[in-house]
């Protein structure tokens, strides 16, 4: 992924502009599967799954429990707790 990539390359800022509109579409599809009613922990497992099936066609293994083991980090830091935070905190 990206820890590839050397800094201050035009691919580190590519990948950079990639992921912030992959992200933006993602967000648009979880706010309208809400909207519709459909459970959080349904939406967020199929995300989940269709994420790992996604990882397991385009990266060896070792690869996949490396991002694997950046997200249980990122979990046990607090980091997405503090995100939210920050979500909440633009959109008041």
């Amino acid at each position: 992924m990206a820890e590839n990539i050397p800094e201050g390359s035009g691919q580190m800022e590519q990948v950079s502009e990639e992921l912030t509109k992959c992200a933006m579409v993602i967000e648009h599809a979880i706010d309208h599967l809400l909207e519709e009613n459909h459970a959080p922990l349904a939406v967020a497992s199929a995300l989940l799954g269709g994420s790992l099936g996604l990882l397991s066609r385009t990266m060896d293994r070792e690869t996949i429990l490396r991002i694997l083991d950046s997200a249980v980090q990122s979990v046990r830091a607090g980091e997405l707790e503090d995100a939210e935070k920050a979500r909440k905190a633009g959109s008041a």
